[in-house]
C-alpha cells in the first residue's frame, strides 16, 4: 500500500522523488465558471451550485444568531468544555502575535507604524465528509486576536440543509458574527464579491479541498488571501527504530483519514523500522473507521523513503515542504535543525500532529502543496495590513529636501522636485544648475 523509494547512495535526491501533480486546467476552468456564475447571479447561483454539489438548498443561507448561540448549549458538556479549552489556548497564543505601535525618528522625520486590522474576515470551514469545529476556532480566533470587526463563517450544509451543532457551538465560542450554510468554490465567490445574502469580506482564510483552494487563488487581489495553498492534508513522519512503530503508523493514518489528494510519507534510515511501521499501518488500518479514505490517500501518495541518514532525511523534507512534519528519532535535532520548509514541526514521540490540530495554540491552517517553501501557519498577520504615518519638521525637510529634488530631477519628475522647492528646500540645487 505504501510505495517504497530507496534513496540510499543517491546523489540527486530530488530527481528520484515523485512530484505532486499540478492543479489541472480543467479544475481551474470549472472553478472559474462557478465564480463567474456567483458574480452574475448571486443567491440564485448559490442555490444552483449547492443543489448540484451538496444535494440540498438551505431554507436560509444565513444561520440565525439565536441558533448559533443555542448550539453552544445543545452540544455535550464534555465537548463544550474541550472546545472552550482549545479556544483558550488558541486565543492566548495569537494574542501574543499582536504587534504594538512603533515610532521611529531620524533627522526630524518621525514615522509611526501600526497594524490595521481588516473590517470583515471570511473564514471557510470544510464540511460534508465531517464536521470541523476545530477549524472554526483556528480561523476565527486569530481574526479576533487581530482586532477584526466582523468575522464571517461559511460552512457547507449537511443533508438536511443545516450546519452541524458542533460547528455552530464552536462559532459561538469563537465569537463569529455571521454564519452561512454554503460551501465549496461558490462560498469563496460569495465572500469575495458578495450576493444578496452574503456580504463581501476583505480577507478569506481557511482550508478546503482543491476546488476551494483554487477558488481562493482566483479571487486573490479582489480580497486578501494568504499565500499558503491550504488544501488536502499532508504529513511527513521521520522516524528510526528507537520509537514504537505504532506511533509512526498512527500518525501517518491521522492525516490520511482526511481523505484523498493529500500525502503521507515515512522517511527513515532504518530498514527494520520501515518494515515495522508498514506492518503496524496494516494492523491499524484494518480497524480504522475511515479505512477507505485512508487507503485512498496511501494508494495515491503514500511512500516509505529510505535514506542514508538524518541529513538526507532533511533534504527530502525540504523537497516536499510538507504541511505537517513529525520527527521521532533518537536525535530529532539532527533533522529539525536542517529543515527550512515545513508548515508545522512536531518534535519527539509525545507530540503527535493531532495536538497541533486541536489544542497547542498555533492555527492548524497550514501551507500544503509545497507552499511551505514561502508560507507558514495562518496567524494574526493574515488579518492586518501595515500602515504608517510620516511627520516632517523643518529640520527634517531641510535635511532630505535636496536629496528629494536631486532624485526627482534625475527621474524627470519635475512636480516631485517642485513639491520640496515650493517649501523653500532644494532651491540651491536648482539655482546651481542654472548658474552653470
Amino acid at each position: 500500500m505504501l510505495d517504497r523509494v530507496d534513496l540510499r547512495g543517491v546523489g540527486d535526491i530530488a530527481a528520484c522523488l515523485p512530484r505532486p501533480e499540478p492543479v489541472s486546467e480543467g479544475s481551474v476552468a470549472a472553478v472559474r465558471e462557478i465564480i463567474d456564475g456567483v458574480r452574475a447571479d448571486g443567491d440564485a447561483a448559490l442555490a444552483r451550485y449547492t443543489k448540484q454539489f451538496d444535494g440540498v438548498v438551505p431554507s436560509s443561507w444565513r444561520v440565525s444568531p439565536d441558533d448559533v448561540a443555542e448550539a453552544r448549549e445543545r452540544v455535550e458538556p464534555s465537548l463544550r468544555t474541550a472546545l472552550e479549552a482549545a479556544a483558550d489556548s488558541i486565543a492566548e497564543f495569537h494574542q501574543g502575535q499582536a504587534s504594538k505601535e512603533q515610532t521611529h525618528t531620524r533627522q526630524g522625520i518621525t514615522i509611526r507604524s501600526w497594524d490595521q486590522p481588516v473590517r470583515r474576515a471570511g473564514c471557510y470551514v470544510p464540511g460534508g465528509r465531517a464536521a470541523y469545529p476545530s477549524t472554526v476556532l483556528m480561523t476565527a480566533l486569530p481574526a479576533r486576536a487581530a482586532g477584526v470587526d466582523q468575522v464571517v463563517l461559511c460552512v457547507p450544509p449537511g443533508p438536511q440543509g443545516q450546519v452541524a451543532d458542533i460547528t455552530l457551538a464552536a462559532a459561538a465560542i469563537a465569537g463569529v458574527d455571521e454564519a452561512y450554510a454554503v460551501g465549496g468554490a461558490q462560498a469563496i465567490a460569495a465572500m469575495a464579491y458578495g450576493t444578496e445574502s452574503v456580504g463581501a469580506v476583505d480577507v478569506i482564510v481557511g482550508p478546503g479541498n482543491v476546488y476551494v483552494a483554487i477558488a481562493k487563488q482566483l479571487v486573490a487581489g479582489v480580497v486578501g488571501v494568504p499565500a499558503a495553498f491550504a488544501g488536502p492534508s499532508e504529513v511527513v513522519v521521520v522516524a528510526d527504530g528507537t520509537i514504537p512503530a505504532e506511533y509512526a503508523a498512527i500518525d501517518l493514518i491521522v492525516q490520511a483519514e482526511h481523505g484523498p489528494d493529500g500525502l503521507a510519507w515515512l522517511i527513515t534510515w532504518d530498514p527494520d523500522a520501515a518494515n515495522a511501521v508498514e506492518n503496524a499501518v496494516a494492523r491499524l488500518l484494518s480497524n480504522a473507521a475511515r479505512r477507505d479514505d485512508i487507503a485512498a490517500t496511501f494508494t495515491r501518495s503514500g511512500y516509505i523513503v529510505l535514506v542514508d541518514g538524518p541529513e538526507a532525511a532533511a533534504k527530502v523534507v525540504d523537497f516536499i515542504a510538507p504541511e505537517h512534519l513529525q520527527v521521532m528519532s533518537e536525535a530529532p535535532g539532527a533533522v529539525i535543525d536542517r529543515v527550512r520548509n515545513a508548515g508545522a514541526i512536531f518534535r519527539g514521540p509525545l507530540a503527535p500532529a493531532s495536538i497541533g490540530d486541536y489544542v497547542a495554540g498555533p492555527s492548524h491552517v497550514l501551507p500544503t502543496n509545497g507552499t511551505a517553501r514561502f508560507a507558514g501557519a495562518l496567524g494574526v498577520r493574515d488579518f492586518v495590513k501595515p500602515m504608517h504615518e510620516i511627520t516632517v519638521d523643518s529640520e527634517g525637510l531641510a535635511a532630505v529636501g535636496p536629496h528629494v529634488a536631486a532624485i526627482a530631477d534625475a527621474e524627470g519628475l519635475d512636480a516631485h522636485a517642485e513639491s520640496v522647492r515650493l517649501r523653500g528646500i532644494g532651491n540651491k540645487v536648482q539655482r546651481g544648475t542654472e548658474d552653470e
